[in-house]
């Protein structure tokens, strides 16, 4: 049946004489196949309108497809869930492509993957699959370096043409780039029934040849099905000069062309305007699942509740980051672009512990002995060349003598001492390994020493990351050409200083997310206590987007209507400037959701400033409420009905610290306002949760207001900020239902919700929580330290009920839908517009 397009099967069958009862049951038999297919439980999907879902999966006849999954059993991947999900997510994005017998399409799609998380795989396989069904031309453009292009190209043949070598030809080869071939025909006439292959760079110069070729074959490309895949979509691709437009070019010559981008950081192609004519994802945008197993942000960083989370359960990662001194940046980085010149790195404790480290790992894994054969540490400072190539001989420097000191029982005891550090916090037996006795690993140094390379893989450079040709071990020192899709074989320690200023070059640049089969206890990742924080904000935004496009899905919204919500970062942007220049304000409203405090300075200044703040709302709230309830055995009290006044009063003391753009007193303030202009939120129930009284740990707000301190101990960096803490963890389930009656325990989030808004649809709720200065954390919580502030703290969390009609006012930015009818180094992009090399 999926042949031909849907319409065009029926009428060829009943141009063949089949009776319309076997016409009917094959169509239903169809329709029952395609939706299995749209209601695959993953991956999730956006798609604009009723685009026929013609393909069904896999037929008998097929050849590209079981080739890949040939090649997957024999590399060890499990049928159940791996391949399995494989087939299923690239199934449903061949189903959102046009049939390839249409007369005319330009498709656009978007395929949201995690970094390294196996997306190459994921297009491999709808090639694959796109191949079995007609669609003659593959265009891969494969970021904008050598390593990548070629990376990609080894993958594609291995892959796609070795099992099948008849069905395909290549205008590319694994060291050459794209070069116009003589006769066009010759790939595209009616006697060439193959393939073609094409990957090349996003280089201004190889596109246009590219493009210009194209158009002298355009005799021939009518009956030419093509697929576009943009691997690392968002880079290079959207608002630039020249390589935007050359791969609109391209795409004007191919009458029947689906154009899909893949990436990990979609956040610049969901800032696009729909309405122009770009590459906007217009027609579906698909989210593939996280594959188990799989390291990625949240896992190492943690992440902030979202809205109806419930912050107990959302995890504060694996104890694998490792803190970089502020005071070490310099030593490793030049400050400014001036002090390029002439730099000379320090090796720094913390540096030589990272590297240290990388050495026991490689050895442990040799004596394991599974999973990767390579092992490769990364050192990322600075995007610039020079720099990496300063690096080459201290490092080298430190390797000859560690492995001169071997014989020395005092640097063994050292080197015993992290290994057993390291190991002690991340227990192996967590991850399903044994721990591997230092006593083991130790004859396994001096090979690890004499194998070790120093590689300054960078476009100055001739060293290049070779894995084809026997196990590696490798110190890689880089910048742009080891991000961006390319894979780090074995990679089990960063170090990483690079100052970054955007949300997608930030997420690229962490190549130690991905798999470690074998070794996932061992990785570890040496960065500053900034750059931690900005990756557990990133690894929020990325939860966060990832759930709107799953609501989006259900809510029956296509890709036109929709604009997925960015969080804002006071650090940070969302993307290049460039990038959002289509982008708006989306300021998502307060109502239905829950904003707490997390994050506080330490001084007693600005402590004291927010416990007189809370003393006088307690005060105020205590005179006018119009009902007070105590609950001396839970540790709370419950202010009913006290005037919006107050609780503005309030806002406008207390000081939320400046790191939290969710807790913008303004912003929530000028909200209230509006919900009051339209007669909601006139009144409030102002909560205290804390403990019981009489354990000596009291606080009082108020004479006859007092409740037991809370604990809330801090996230543990190593080099903590004194006047910092960042607690992650203050609201729970219960305590937004303070002021709900009945029984309440164990409702769902959403349950929460539809609860208020029966009982309390125009009250909001305010919560303050007297939190103990010193809070010890629990011990078997490692990732937490004792708060230890000068004086205790004062969190707030305020829960808005969900109004039918809202105002929009809190940070975020997406794409601007108004035309639509329903000291930081930045990226180098001089490579796309230069001449290829």
């Amino acid at each position: 049946m999926d042949s031909f397009p849907p319409s065009e099967a029926v009428k060829r069958l009943e141009q063949l004489g089949i009776s319309p009862d076997i016409v009917q049951h094959i169509r239903e038999r169809h329709e029952q196949q395609t939706i299995r297919v749209k209601e695959l439980e993953e991956p999730h999907a956006v798609v604009l309108g009723n685009r026929d879902t013609w393909y069904t999966g896999p037929h008998a006849k097929d050849k590209c497809w079981p080739a890949i999954v040939d090649l997957l059993h024999k590399d060890g991947w499990p049928q159940e869930p791996t391949i399995r999900s494989l087939d299923d997510s690239s199934t449903r994005v061949v189903s959102l492509l046009n049939h390839p017998k249409e007369k005319s399409f330009s498709t656009r799609g978007l395929v949201v993957g995690y970094v390294q998380s196996g997306k190459t795989t994921n297009f491999t396989s709808v090639m694959a699959k796109a191949a079995d069904r007609g669609y003659k031309l593959f265009i891969v453009l494969a970021g904008i370096h050598n390593g990548l292009r070629r990376q990609t190209q080894a993958r594609l043949v291995q892959q796609l043409v070795e099992p099948n070598p008849s069905m395909w030809s290549q205008l590319t080869g694994l060291d050459k780039d794209f070069t116009p071939q003589e006769n066009p025909a010759s790939y595209f006439g009616k006697s060439n029934k193959t393939h073609v292959l094409c990957v090349v760079k996003k280089n201004a110069s190889v596109l246009r040849k590219l493009a210009n070729w194209l158009e002298k074959a355009s005799t021939y490309l009518e009956d030419c099905p093509a697929l576009i895949i943009d691997d690392e979509a968002d880079q290079a691709t959207v608002a630039t000069p020249s390589i935007n437009p050359l791969i609109l070019s391209i795409m004007s010559r191919l009458p029947r062309s689906a154009y899909v981008g893949y990436t990990a950081s979609p956040f610049a192609n969901l800032l696009i305007d729909p309405s122009a004519e770009d590459l906007y994802p217009k027609d579906f945008v698909v989210n593939l699942p996280q594959p188990a197993g799989h390291f990625g942000t949240e896992v190492l960083f943690g992440r902030y509740a979202l809205d109806g989370e419930d912050p107990e359960h959302v995890d504060d990662g694996y104890d694998m980051i490792r803190s970089v001194p502020k005071d070490d940046v310099p030593a490793v980085r030049p400050k400014t672009r001036a002090d390029v010149e002439g730099f000379e790195p320090h090796i720094t404790d913390t540096l030589r512990r990272a590297i240290e480290y990388f050495w026991l790992v490689t050895a442990a894994r040799r004596v394991r002995g599974t999973g990767n054969p390579h092992n490769t540490m990364l050192i990322h400072t600075s995007v610039n060349t020079a720099v990496h190539n300063s690096f080459k001989a201290p490092l080298e420097i430190l390797r000859r003598r560690a492995a001169q000191s071997l014989e020395n029982p005092d640097y063994l005891s050292g080197l015993r001492a992290l290994w057993d550090m390291e190991t002690a916090r991340v227990p192996a037996e967590e991850f399903g390994e044994t721990k591997v006795p230092f006593d083991e690993l130790v004859p396994q140094l001096p090979e690890v020493f004499d194998s070790c390379r120093v590689i300054m893989d960078n476009s100055s450079s001739e060293d290049r990351l070779d894995y084809e040709n026997g196990p590696v071990v490798a110190i890689a020192v880089g910048g742009n050409t080891l991000s961006r899709g390319l894979t780090l074989e074995g990679l089990s320690v960063s170090y990483f200083v690079r100052s970054v200023s955007a949300y997608d070059t930030l997420l690229q640049m962490g190549r130690w997310f991905g798999f470690r089969k074998g070794y996932a206890d061992l990785p570890r990742t040496w960065m500053t206590d900034e750059l931690a924080e900005w990756f557990r904000h990133l690894a929020t935004v990325e939860t966060e987007m990832r759930r709107d496009i799953d609501i989006f899905m259900t809510e029956d919204e296509n890709p036109l209507t929709f604009a997925v919500r960015l969080r804002t970062h006071p650090s940070l942007r969302v993307t290049a400037a460039a990038k959002m220049r289509d982008a708006v304000v989306a300021a998502s409203s307060y109502g239905g959701q829950r904003v707490q405090t997390h994050y506080f300075h330490t001084n007693a200044e600005w402590l004291r400033g927010n416990i007189d703040a809370a003393r006088t709302l307690v005060a105020a709230a205590a005179s006018n409420a119009r009902r007070v309830e105590e609950r001396a055995a839970e540790g709370r009290f419950v202010f009913r009905d006290v005037p919006h006044d107050f609780v503005l009063d309030f806002l406008s003391s207390y000081r939320f610290h400046k790191k939290s753009p969710e807790n913008d007193a303004k912003l929530i303030g000028n909200y209230i306002r509006k919900r009051v202009t339209a007669g909601s939120l006139r009144r409030w129930n102002v909560a205290i949760v804390g403990n019981p009284v009489g354990k000596g740990e009291d606080f009082t707000f108020a004479p006859h207001v007092t409740v037991g301190r809370n604990t809330r101990a801090r996230l543990a960096p190593q080099n903590p900020d004194p006047d910092f803490a960042d607690i992650k963890t203050l609201m729970s389930r219960r305590d937004a239902v303070v002021d709900l009656t009945g029984d309440t325990g164990k409702l769902t989030e959403k349950e929460i919700k539809e609860e208020r808004r029966k009982q309390l649809p125009d009250t909001g709720l305010l919560v303050l929580y007297p939190i103990d200065k010193v809070s010890e954390p629990i011990p078997t919580k490692t990732a937490r330290a004792p708060l230890d502030a000068e004086e205790h703290v004062i969190g707030v969390g305020l829960v808005f009920p969900k109004p039918e009609n809202d105002s929009t006012v809190k940070s975020y930015i997406s794409a601007d839908l108004s035309n639509v009818s329903v000291e930081i180094e930045e990226d180098d992009y001089s490579l796309v517009d230069g001449e290829d090399a």
